[in-house]
């Protein structure tokens, strides 16, 4: 808590968040990163390996093997959601499933599945963006600048 927001709090309310400090359980903040840093990696792992499969197996560029593979992990993560089996991975690796192309898909497939009682077009339809939208919006606008940058040092010749 902010030193400013702790001046505007009572003695009884200043007594109280010291007693909840101490009472408050410790995170394992290692063994939380050890977890991510596992789950996370073996999540991209399998996009590796996924990517080496439509590689070889569909004679896929390096280039452009990645797309089939992304959509492949984009399936699997909403299906998992929908099972209910993302959400206790998540759980127990936390950050790790924040892997941008899980997480994206997890956001969106567990909005569609909370507002499907309100009909596709308002409840799914209406709601499914709502935590991913501005994910979308910054990343178009991101990309926009950095094209922008990049094709001004092309012009300046720096590029």
């Amino acid at each position: 808590m902010s030193i400013k927001k702790k001046k505007e709090l009572s003695p009884t309310q200043q007594e109280y968040q010291q007693f909840a400090q101490e009472r408050e359980p410790k995170r394992p903040i290692v063994l939380n990163c050890i977890k991510a840093f596992i789950v996370g990696g073996l999540i991209c792992t399998f996009g590796q390996v996924l990517q080496m499969f439509f590689i070889k197996y569909f004679h896929f560029s390096k280039e452009s093997a990645g797309n089939p593979a992304m959509a492949v992990i984009i399936i699997i993560t909403v299906i998992l959601t929908g099972f209910g089996v993302f959400d206790h991975i998540a759980q127990f690796a936390g950050a790790g499933t924040v892997v941008p192309i899980t997480g994206f898909a997890n956001t969106i497939a567990s909005a569609a599945i909370e507002h499907r009682s309100e009909g596709y077009v308002l409840g799914v339809g209406g709601n499914m963006f709502k935590l991913a939208g501005p994910v979308i919006v910054y990343g178009v606008f991101s990309a926009f600048v950095v094209s922008l940058v990049v094709v001004s040092l092309r012009a300046l010749g720096v590029m």
